[in-house]
């Protein structure tokens, strides 16, 4: 397993780890799983992406691509099947002597996905598996930290700054390091929940599910930005349902950031109609009225529901947190820059924007007093 940072170069070292497998000269693979997030980001990033298996291979051992039957299929015979973590029954019945899981940290079915694989590495004298991954502190990353059989390798974002843009490099790892995030996103550091944040990711995992059930009424959250541009503060947008039941499902964290007033209002605007929302919820502290007009601006049809801050973020947050612990909230799949802020929030460090969006959302759906809202809104 190798837990590397951002642009460290992991997805050139699992195509190169392919390559090798496939061009030994004793017992080289044969039969290989390469499974990503989904099956997009397989073909994306392991297959057709700058360091992907078709760009490093040279021309005489470069493999030919099937997209429709998700095939590689090299000069020698050695055959590649892609598979998406989110259809973990795809990998029962196929049998393997190579396998390359890519971001395990993000696939959404981890456990289910990863147990399907080992059963169908059973192939020839030595069957491996190689994993690229940024860490989080899942329950499969831990666990493989600790199994004997699992060699843990580690690599930085410095350590691969000849090969990133130099912009990246000054701007992001002068912005992130020594801080938690940047040890986990820079540094391929395993950072486990801190202890006195006000959620714990086992408490995410616990309540997450695949769908949600029929909703009664969906909004958008917007936390919006102060300043513009690349160092401006993130447009925390996220949506969020509610069933007849009264239980919130989080159905997509939409945050956008580096956008000016109109790109950011728009977006927002294609979101709310993408799902179809009953009302926008918007913190409206600093410049509101602003944020009123350009929102509805080109969508006078937008219900716009002004909420106020008038207590510190903690305290706005720890009810929130409440509902969680209850078991009112679930997340429909993993949000990971979105549940990175919620398990490091303990009060202090910088604005959480999409996290923020969020506190505001569940707020007005679940702890506003009975009979608020607008006249207005309408149900699904």
């Amino acid at each position: 397993m190798m837990l590397g940072g951002r642009g460290a170069g992991k997805t050139r070292a699992g195509a190169e780890w392919i390559r090798a497998r496939v061009e030994q000269k004793k017992k080289p693979a044969r039969h290989i799983a390469l499974i990503g997030e989904t099956y997009a980001a397989a073909r994306a990033v392991m297959v057709e992406g700058p360091s992907g298996l078709l760009t490093i291979s040279p021309p005489e051992t470069m493999p030919r691509f099937l997209p429709s039957r998700k095939l590689l299929i090299w000069p020698s015979g050695a055959e590649a099947r892609l598979f998406s973590a989110e259809r973990p029954e795809a990998l029962r019945g196929p049998q393997f002597d190579t396998a390359w899981c890519d971001e395990l940290a993000k696939w959404r079915h981890a456990e289910e996905t990863w147990d399907m694989l080992q059963f169908g590495l059973r192939l020839g004298g030595k069957p491996q598996q190689v994993v690229t991954t940024t860490p989080r502190p899942t329950p499969l990353i831990k666990r493989l930290l600790v199994d004997k059989n699992c060699v843990v390798t580690r690599a930085r974002t410095q350590d691969n700054r000849a090969n990133l843009a130099p912009a990246f490099v000054e701007q992001i790892i002068a912005r992130y390091v020594g801080t938690k995030l940047g040890r986990q996103e820079l540094d391929g550091v395993l950072v486990d929940d801190d202890a006195q944040a006000l959620w714990q990711s086992t408490l995410l995992d616990a309540h997450r599910c695949d769908k949600a059930p029929p909703l009664a009424l969906i909004i958008v959250a917007l936390d919006p930005p102060v300043g513009t541009g690349p160092r401006a503060d993130a447009c925390g947008v996220v949506v969020i349902g509610q069933s007849a039941k009264g239980r919130a499902y989080v159905l997509e964290d939409a945050t956008v950031q580096g956008l000016p007033p109109d790109q950011w209002a728009a977006h927002v605007r294609d979101v709310y109609r993408h799902y179809g929302a009953s009302a926008l919820i918007a913190e409206i502290n600093q410049g509101g009225e602003l944020v009123r007009e350009i929102i509805q601006r080109d969508a006078p049809d937008i219900i716009f529901e002004p909420v106020r801050a008038i207590a510190g973020k903690l305290m706005r947050a720890e009810p929130v947190a409440a509902l969680y612990a209850r078991g009112r909230v679930s997340h429909v799949g993993a949000f990971a820059e979105l549940e990175k802020q919620m398990c490091s929030y303990d009060g202090s460090g910088p604005s959480p924007d999409r996290m923020d969006a969020l506190v505001w959302g569940l707020s007005w759906l679940l702890l506003r007093p009975h009979g608020g809202g607008s006249p207005r809104l309408r149900r699904l």
